[in-house]
């Protein structure tokens, strides 16, 4: 095991390199300003499109002639997706062309999706051989609403289109119809490009907001960010832009009756109650000392096109240091109970119980360390025992943050991440760090009393040697596991992708006896203390997954097929692609770089 497990550029501390405004970049680079109606254009001729999330598949642009394409060339790979845009987008007409490489049977395909809120919810156009068909994707479920007769041939350029209007979505392939109806089960979402037991290659991307006719030549970039989304996606703030005139100033010297100026700066619960709606504000670096919980209240919230934001200052890095907390359950570090808040960049230690709570919804955590506290790191759950279920937190983003060595003093309730208990739907974590927590690193438990949570995406993150803290102590009671998705006998569908569990001290993904229909596909497991993979009930579908050097045989009950390679006594032949020592940092895009033995991790 490398020693090297804080990157080695740390982003998230070393603001001059911020996720955020590289994220809003590599979206904005694609999205570029031909007209008022262009939200995105990509010819894939600057090579890989930057601000894009992967689930599964090797992709990379590859020469084609004098031009470039976007290729996927893994057969195997059940569902490779490339999700670029917003999912704030509503009405928009995407298209793309492509052509297929190969098929493994008549049930593979590639597509086009549309109003994709995660990994395995959009509408999808999807080319097989012998037809087109227009899909409502729902986790492992594909309502299809129309089909096309069609011989398709490999090796030969289609054009994929949707149009998205309202509840009306129609398809088309080469222009001829495939669908066209009425179906509200998305409203809003990205767009992506999709294959599923095929390779393709993809070409000139194109996407136009309201039914009108998209671009279908790309443009330079706008020189302005767009709004920020709604939902959980990359948010497009650029930390980069000077701070607005309004904005407030934070440093550990403040004063809470002061103008909050640069020159003046006040204290951070001094400005989290008086910034106006849509307002900013920025912490200036160094230590910030505190014995009560810092509150952003029910009420005090941004707005769905204009998040409130609260960030370090470009270039500096403030910590929030709770040690003066006794430890309790009621010793939080920062509470985020408002909605449609984006927090970044900032690092919270030593609280009593959780470093950040999250009890609002719609809120974007981003580039946060979470630290040495003494209950979970990060947790989502209800703000009180009387929060109504419409009001438990959903809809939050999680992206490109690190948690890691918190530690209760029975050894056995910290992990790094928790959206347990009382959680609501849409609650996504993308591109973080679970890392040497004394319990586990991402914990979805559920318990009889408050019955099931809402479904969690979990995708494209690590968790690394949960169980035991980077001082090398342990406690016994501490579950130890990579990722627990359950808890006493209730089904919840999670999605759980592209994934690397490394040397967890017990299991690297367990059900944890969720007898749902979770979707687990293309993750890697390595090194576990017991199982890589422990899955003793329901139906979860698996697909991809690697196991390698477990630590007893792997259990998969289930839909499991042959794209599975799960541990039974030796390693499979995939595991030859991923010895030696672990590295991770991120790249200047936020996304969660891993590498084994020097090689980067490509699930």
């Amino acid at each position: 095991m490398s020693g090297n497990r804080i990157p080695r550029r740390p982003w998230y501390a070393a603001l001059a390199v911020p996720v955020a405004g590289a994220v809003a970049a590599g979206v904005l680079a694609a999205a570029s300003a031909a007209s008022a109606d262009t939200l995105l254009s990509e010819d894939f001729e600057s090579g890989p499109p930057t601000g894009w999330s992967k689930s599964g598949g090797h992709w990379d642009v590859v020469p084609d002639g004098d031009s470039q394409v976007f290729e996927q060339s893994k057969l195997g790979s059940e569902l490779a997706r490339q999700f670029g845009g917003d999912s704030a987008w509503t009405d928009y007409r995407t298209r793309v062309r492509v052509r297929p490489q190969e098929f493994e049977d008549s049930g593979s395909f590639v597509g086009l999706g549309a109003r994709s809120t995660s990994a395995t919810k959009m509408y999808r156009l999807a080319l097989f051989p012998d037809r087109a068909e227009l899909q409502a994707v729902d986790g492992s479920e594909a309502d299809v609403i129309g089909s096309l007769p069609l011989s398709v041939a490999t090796g030969a350029w289609y054009t994929l289109d949707i149009t998205a209007e309202g509840d009306r979505i129609s398809a088309s392939v080469d222009g001829r119809s495939v669908a066209s109806a009425t179906d509200g089960t998305w409203r809003q979402g990205r767009t992506a490009l999709v294959t599923s037991y095929a390779t393709a290659a993809f070409d000139d991307l194109s996407v136009g907001d309201g039914a009108g006719s998209p671009p279908t030549e790309p443009t330079d970039p706008p020189t302005e960010p767009s709004d920020p989304p709604t939902g959980p996606s990359d948010p497009p703030t650029d930390p980069e832009d000077p701070p607005g005139a309004d904005a407030l100033y934070v440093a550990p010297d403040g004063t809470e009756g002061a103008s909050g100026t640069e020159s003046d700066p006040t204290t951070l619960a001094s400005a989290v109650s008086r910034v106006s709606s849509g307002g900013e504000i920025y912490l200036r670096g160094g230590t910030y000392r505190y014995t009560e919980t810092v509150t952003i209240e029910p009420g005090n919230d941004g707005s769905a096109g204009d998040r409130t934001l609260l960030a370090a200052l470009p270039g500096e890095e403030p910590v929030l240091d709770f040690s003066a907390q006794s430890e309790d359950s009621s010793n939080r570090g920062l509470r985020v109970n408002g909605d449609h808040w984006h927090v970044r960049g900032i690092t919270v230690e030593h609280a009593g119980d959780n470093g950040i709570f999250v009890g609002g919804s719609h809120n974007v955590v981003e580039g946060t360390v979470t630290r040495f506290n003494r209950d979970t790191g990060l947790q989502l759950s209800r703000i009180s025992s009387d929060t109504p279920r419409d009001d438990w937190p959903s809809d939050n983003l999680i992206i490109s943050a690190v948690s890691h060595d918190n530690a209760d003093s029975d050894g056995e309730d910290a992990d790094g991440f928790a959206p347990k208990l009382t959680v609501g739907p849409g609650n996504v974590f993308r591109h973080t760090v679970a890392h040497n927590n004394i319990d586990d690193g991402y914990d979805l438990y559920t318990k009889s009393e408050t019955g099931a949570i809402g479904a969690v995406t979990i995708e494209d993150s690590l968790a690394l040697e949960n169980g035991t803290l980077s001082d090398g102590s342990q406690a016994g009671d501490g579950d130890r596991n990579g990722y627990k998705l359950g808890g006493e006998d209730i089904g919840v569908d999670h999605t759980v992708t592209g994934n690397i569990a490394y040397d967890n001290g017990k299991h690297g993904f367990t059900y944890n006896r969720n007898t749902g229909s979770m979707a687990v596909t293309d993750n890697l497991s390595i090194g576990s203390g017991e199982r890589n993979f422990n899955f003793d009930g329901g139906s979860s579908v698996f697909r991809g997954n690697t196991s390698c050097d477990s630590g007893s045989t792997d259990r998969a009950i289930g839909d499991a097929d042959g794209s599975n390679q799960f541990w039974s006594g030796s390693d499979g032949s995939r595991c030859a692609d991923y010895g030696g020592e672990l590295e991770w940092s991120f790249d200047a895009d936020g996304a969660l770089v891993v590498t084994l033995g020097g090689r980067p991790v490509d699930l």
